[in-house]
């Protein structure tokens, strides 16, 4: 049998191909639409103007009501001293002090304060089972409000 490749016949088949390729080529741009020419014409743009909205000043004539003198409480309390206002550190020598709902020792407690915890005097005095309650909220964190005894809180300088 003989071989069907043999260099002859690759040659005639890569210079069919290239005739092919070039007819096709020359085809496809003799065949081809022509580009439109570009609109060089400037376009018209529309400017509006739109005013800016004006005031209109209003006079209103002056009412003096005069406002009778109330008696007001002291914004600073006594150095030293806890009261409503007053920033407070918990002192209990290394143990936590329980946090409570209400004051009283019958109250379950809400959290565990610690040691060094400041805390904002928002409310009291209430007395219960022998202690003195205030009522304290952590600025850091709402959820961190409720009733502690005097004897474990420090009046500390506001922060």
């Amino acid at each position: 049998m003989k071989n069907i490749l043999n260099r002859k016949v690759l040659i005639a088949a890569l210079v069919i191909a290239s005739v092919l390729l070039c007819t096709s080529l020359v085809y496809i741009l003799v065949r081809r639409p022509a580009a439109p020419a570009p609109d060089l014409t400037p376009a018209s743009a529309v400017l509006t103007v739109i005013p800016a909205p004006t005031s209109t000043p209003r006079t209103l004539p002056p009412t003096l009501t005069p406002i009778p003198p109330t008696a007001m409480p002291s914004p600073t309390p006594v150095a030293g001293e806890i009261a409503i206002g007053v920033y407070v550190q918990v002192a209990t020598g290394g143990d936590a002090l329980r946090v409570r709902a209400e004051p009283g020792l019958s109250t379950a407690p809400l959290f565990l304060a610690f040691d060094s915890e400041v805390f904002l005097v928002t409310n009291g005095p209430e007395q219960a089972d022998g202690y003195t309650w205030w009522y304290l909220t952590a600025s850091y964190d709402a959820s961190r409000a409720g009733w502690a005894a005097q004897d474990f809180l420090t009046v500390i300088p506001s922060p």
